[in-house]
Formats: C-alpha cells, sequence, structure tokens
C-alpha cells in the first residue's frame, strides 16, 4: 500500500516526472526536466566534477546540460600539483585559468581540488629527500596558488585524503619529512594566501567510526592552533551494498559539532562487483581486469536500476533532514559515461554510479532523489 499512495501522490503534484521515458539527449537537457539546482537551491549547494574537455565545452549537449543541472563544480584534475606546478619554480596556469573563466561565464562556484595532496604530485617533488627543500614547495605552492586565485575560488579542498583507515596519520611524504603539524600549516598558509575563501579537509571514508575519529582529532588540532577551518567533505565513494546510512548520520551530526559545514564532495554509488573490498577511493589500489568484474556491459538491469533509485533517494531523505548543517552535494562527474568508476579499481568497466546515462537522460534514480524534496516540502507544509 506504501508504494501504492506514494505513485498517486508523485502523479498527482510531479506529472512531469513519474515517467521516466528514455529521451533523446536534446530533449532531456532542454525539455521539462527538472533541474537538480534548481530543486535544492534552498537546501544545499548541487555541484560536479568536471574535466577538461567539459571546461572547455568541446560537446555542446554537455555545455547546455552542465550550467542547467549544477551551480558548482571541482575540477577533477587540472588544480591538482602535478599539473599546475610540474617543475620546481615553474607553473601551468593555463588550464586553471580556463576553469576560472568557464565558473565566470557561468556563474558557477569553484571547489578548489586540492593544495596538499599525498598522490600526484610531479615528479621533482617525489624525489625530494630533505626537509627544507619539500618544505619551501609546501609554503610557496599553497601560497603561490591560492593568491592567483583569491576571490576567484570560492573554497578550496586544503589537505585531500590525510588519514589512514584506523584514523591515525598517513605516512605520506609530508609527514615524514614535515610531521603531523603539516597540516596544520597548510590551512595556516591558504588562509594567509585567501582570507575570503573556504577551507575544507576532504577524505573518503571518514563517516567510518575510526577514521571518523581521525578526522576529529585533526580539525580539532587546526582549531586549537588559531588556525581556520571551515568545513568536511566525506566524500562518498559508495557501493550499492554498502550505503552506510547510520554512519553518515552520526558524522554529520558528530562533524557539524565542531562548528564545521558538511559537505559530500565526490558522491557516487558504484554497481559493480568490488573486488577490493572497500568503499573508499585509494587510486593505488588496483584489480586486473575480467568478464566477471564487468557484467553490465550491455545495460544496468531494472532490478538494479531500482536498488540504485532506492539507495539515492536514502540518502537524499537523509541529507534533507540535515540541511540546515549541510552546506553542498557534489557529484563525482555529470553522467555515468565519464564517472572514473569506469576505470577504477578495474580498468575498462561499464559503471552506472551516477544519476544520469551516458546520454544524459535521467535515469530512475533521479527522479527518486527530485521526489524527496517534493515529499519533504509537503511534510513541511502540513506541519
Amino acid at each position: 500500500m506504501k508504494k501504492v499512495r506514494r505513485c498517486i501522490l508523485l502523479v498527482c503534484l510531479l506529472p512531469v516526472i513519474v515517467f521516466p521515458i528514455r529521451l533523446p539527449a536534446q530533449q532531456a537537457i532542454t525539455g521539462k526536466t527538472p533541474s537538480l539546482k534548481e530543486v535544492f537551491k534552498d537546501d544545499f549547494v548541487i555541484g560536479t566534477a568536471l574535466n577538461r574537455t567539459q571546461i572547455e565545452e568541446r560537446d555542446p549537449l554537455a555545455a547546455a546540460f552542465i550550467p542547467r543541472q549544477f551551480s558548482a563544480f571541482t575540477p577533477e584534475n587540472d588544480m591538482k600539483a602535478v599539473m599546475i606546478h610540474p617543475q620546481w619554480g615553474t607553473y601551468n596556469f593555463s588550464e586553471a585559468d580556463k576553469i576560472i573563466a568557464y565558473s565566470q561565464k557561468h556563474h558557477m562556484r569553484i571547489n578548489g581540488h586540492t593544495l596538499i595532496w599525498h598522490s600526484q604530485l610531479p615528479v621533482f617533488v617525489r624525489r625530494m629527500q630533505d626537509k627544507d627543500s619539500l618544505h619551501r614547495f609546501f609554503v610557496e605552492h599553497i601560497s603561490t596558488i591560492a593568491s592567483r586565485y583569491k576571490g576567484k575560488v570560492y573554497s578550496w579542498d586544503v589537505v585531500n585524503e590525510a588519514l589512514n583507515e584506523d584514523g591515525t596519520m598517513r605516512n605520506s611524504i609530508f609527514r615524514e619529512k614535515l610531521g603531523e603539524d603539516y597540516v596544520v600549516e597548510a590551512f595556516k598558509l591558504a588562509q594567509q594566501a585567501a582570507p575570503g575563501t573556504m577551507l575544507y579537509y576532504n577524505d573518503y571514508n571518514i563517516e567510518r567510526p575510526e577514521k571518523r575519529a581521525g578526522a576529529i582529532t585533526l580539525v580539532k588540532k587546526i582549531q586549537a592552533a588559531g588556525v581556520r577551518i571551515d568545513g568536511i567533505g566525506i566524500q562518498g565513494h559508495w557501493h550499492i551494498d554498502q550505503v552506510p546510512l547510520k554512519d553518515i548520520e552520526q558524522s554529520i551530526l558528530e562533524f557539524s559539532s565542531l562548528g564545521v559545514k558538511v559537505m559530500f564532495t565526490e558522491l557516487d554509488i558504484s554497481v559493480l562487483p568490488d573486488p577490493i573490498g572497500s568503499n573508499g577511493a585509494d587510486i593505488s589500489q588496483n584489480t586486473a581486469y575480467n568478464a566477471a568484474l564487468n557484467p553490465y556491459v550491455n545495460g544496468l538491469p531494472d532490478s538494479l536500476q531500482s536498488k540504485l533509485a532506492g539507495s539515492y533517494e536514502d540518502l537524499f531523505r537523509l541529507f534533507l533532514k540535515y540541511k540546515n548543517k549541510i552546506s553542498r552535494i557534489t557529484f563525482w562527474g555529470v553522467n555515468d559515461g565519464n564517472s572514473w568508476l569506469n576505470n577504477w579499481p578495474v580498468r575498462g568497466r561499464t559503471n552506472y554510479p551516477l544519476l544520469f546515462d551516458r546520454h544524459f537522460n535521467p535515469k530512475p534514480a533521479f527522479y527518486k532523489v527530485i521526489a524527496t524534496k517534493t515529499r519533504n516540502t509537503d511534510r513541511t507544509a502540513s506541519h
């Protein structure tokens, strides 16, 4: 009976979205498909990850679609150290400047990603042997980039993925040579270089109790040093069989109690077999391809489409419950075709982790997400 009542409610209130028919891409983009950023504009910012092709607007369909659905974006790669600072004393700002121009053209917020990360470092940094050289790079890198884009980048992931799964500090090159206080110093430098920019710590699996405790310790340490930290980014790379709703809810409560905003910064839900047994994003973990790990080359079965839709529905109900504590939801990719999960942890798979298919058509999960807002509005009005 619950399913019957739900369908009747949606037919009455949302007649244009209750039948998720496969549409030509152009109609899906310019027709009556709801806009995520508009539907949730009073709740939290809706963002996406963009690659270089999308930022340069090489695909006309993507160029029309992206600013209609999203009000913020995170550059997927072009602000990482390996791209923007390839050699000692040499910066390549050409792609990052295009990112700024794109955001200004479409009036979209940029979340800079990322100032300090142990991965995707240029070769000259990975070869550094002494503390002084690394520290010089560290200071100059943060100060140069953050100051250049002051007032143009809305927020920075100042430090990315500094924790192990047990909540201890990852033994990265920065911790090894600069000590555990490198995170505090990174936030201090970013604050000095770009005082009006929001400063965030970003990591995966920090909804899990042990790693969450480590993140809380890190935030408190930054705050105790008199340094500003504005938010925590929970990446949200989950599997369809392992969306930890209770842990997510507890994390929202515990992180927000520290006086920082909570964001879900890289949201996607994999539907494929998980060969490494971990919700996460450690790009160093990879598995060789075999057909058994890629079962849906010709399309996702309806049963899994429905299950994925239910997972997203449950998540967005939770997000709306705590909308006063959550500032942004960012999907890690625009549609299924450009998701990184097609190539991680197994290269060459066909995954379906997002709200839009490879032709920009909204999936059943999209309509479930939209419907959570409608039901939430109805409940609020009834009280």
